[in-house]
């Protein structure tokens, strides 16, 4: 088949919570602000022994507002609901410890860290901390039975959105550790969510862009702007100039492209997000086809632009025909 790329830009409007690097997911209310994490790092010590303890944690906002609720999918694949903020908002929460087997811990501080952080697959799952922010709520003593630790985050600087790729992720974390000399620390995770919010640009250009087969075939395509929200409908046309080949169909691909590392350690990605028919049937020369796509039925994110020299995520429009020899 033939084909014909251009670049546009997913970002996030006031009018649908999602800006320039978020993830875009479905959202789901919850009456509760607790939940529990996907992952757990470190319910059990290193001896294989179980936990000698049980962490949770419940998330709010500033005042005691509890945050809405979103489903995500986690890194594993498996979708998961976590709480929502965005860039500013204040991070606090209760810390609840609770002794396992009725019996006393000695510890050596309780402490409980919010992380932003990007995890590289290709680099051996490490992890970049863009953030990092540490509260020490106890220090060394034992644990005798449950315990609460109240602690707050204030009008934190999350610019970045959470993301979940093909290579690398970004994501939230309220991360509780317990540090213990042997038997191995206690550390758990408790996931949550960013998407922020962009004011619709000024200048939003059209694409046009002229492609075709010398002597063969030679077409026109043109969509009405190049950034779109993730609520937004996809409009343009596409105008045969020339048509000496037989055609069967053709139709507009939505790809996305997942550029992570630099230099010789620079690993590129593309999915095809979504397929939709355009035309079925041969077309003659003058013909117009017209193209109106519903963004808000795929799963897309916005665009991230060189996320702290980690990655980058950029959206192509891809137009393929294919004749009736299936080329």
């Amino acid at each position: 088949g033939k084909e014909g790329a251009s670049e546009g830009c997913l970002t996030t409007t006031a009018g649908r919570p999602v800006a320039c690097g978020a993830q875009c997911c479905s959202r789901s209310e919850s009456e509760s602000g607790r939940f529990v994490p996907s992952r757990d790092a470190g319910t059990m010590n290193f001896l294989g022994f179980k936990a000698p303890c049980t962490v949770d944690v419940e998330l709010f906002k500033e005042g005691g507002e509890k945050p809405k609720m979103v489903t995500v999918r986690s890194a594993s694949g498996v979708s998961e609901t976590i709480p929502l903020y965005k860039d500013g908002e204040t991070v606090s929460g209760v810390c609840t410890i609770t002794p396992a087997f009725g019996k006393k811990i000695d510890h050596q501080g309780v402490k409980i860290e919010l992380l932003g952080q990007i995890e590289a697959y290709y680099d051996k799952g490490s992890f970049y901390d863009f953030i990092a922010s540490v509260r020490e709520v106890a220090g060394p003593g034992e644990l005798k039975e449950e315990v609460k630790f109240d602690f707050e985050f204030p009008k934190m600087e999350m610019v970045n959105e959470t993301y979940s790729g093909v290579n690398v992720r970004l994501r939230y974390v309220v991360k509780v550790t317990m540090v213990r000399s042997y038997r191995g620390s206690v550390v758990k995770d408790f996931p949550f969510c960013v998407r922020n919010t962009s004011i619709l640009p000024e200048i939003n250009n059209s694409i046009k862009m002229e492609v075709g087969i010398e002597d063969c075939l030679h077409i026109e395509f043109e969509y009405k702007k190049s950034k779109y929200h993730l609520k937004d409908v996809l409009v343009g046309k596409i105008y045969f100039l020339l048509v000496q080949i037989k055609l069967k169909h053709m139709e507009l691909e939505i790809r996305r492209r997942e550029t992570t590392g630099s230099g010789s350690n620079q690993y590129n990605e593309t999915q095809t997000m979504a397929k939709y028919e355009v035309m079925d049937g041969a077309p003659v020369k003058g013909e117009c086809v017209p193209i109106r796509l519903f963004l808000s039925a795929y799963d897309l994110t916005p665009t991230y632009k060189n996320i702290n020299n980690k990655f980058s995520v950029k959206y192509f429009l891809n137009l393929v025909l294919v004749d009736e020899e299936d080329r």
